[in-house]
């Protein structure tokens, strides 16, 4: 019986993290979600925030997810996400700017369509900024 699972998160763009993992936690829509070896396997969406990666070793990997897709198999973790973050790449002043620069846009949203862009935007830049404090905590 393994006493790890394998975890993979991928971006439209990249593989940001593939390895071995302890345990996983990530923002489920309905709260978060852990994943041990041998899960049920399930396939459900995931909201913006941070997915906490614990290492075989017992340290911890963080990567910042804009939200998307999780598989779990009883042996395999996969997030897969438009936008995915190593934790220390997460940069504070880009993630400050882009959260204004969201909040701007909602001000000035001149149809619904523009209105949920600028939602999306600032939900997306307000779990950036929170999880990058996280990440700085436990450093």
């Amino acid at each position: 019986m393994a006493n790890t699972i394998h975890v993979d998160v991928v971006s439209a763009e990249e593989s940001i993290f593939s390895g071995e993992a302890r345990f996983v936690a990530l923002p489920g829509e309905a709260g978060e979600l852990g994943v041990y070896p041998r899960h049920t396997p399930l396939i459900t969406r995931i909201k913006p925030g941070s997915v906490r990666i614990e290492m075989a070793d017992g340290s911890e990997e963080f990567v910042f997810v804009a939200g998307g897709i999780l598989e779990v198999q009883p042996d395999c973790v996969t997030v897969l996400s438009d936008t995915a973050v190593r934790g220390k790449d997460l940069d504070d002043e880009k993630a400050n700017a882009s959260k204004a620069a969201a909040e701007e846009a909602l001000k000035n949203a001149k149809s619904e369509l523009d209105l949920a862009r600028a939602q999306s935007e600032l939900t997306i830049m307000t779990a950036q900024i929170a999880a990058l404090r996280k990440f700085r905590q436990k450093r």
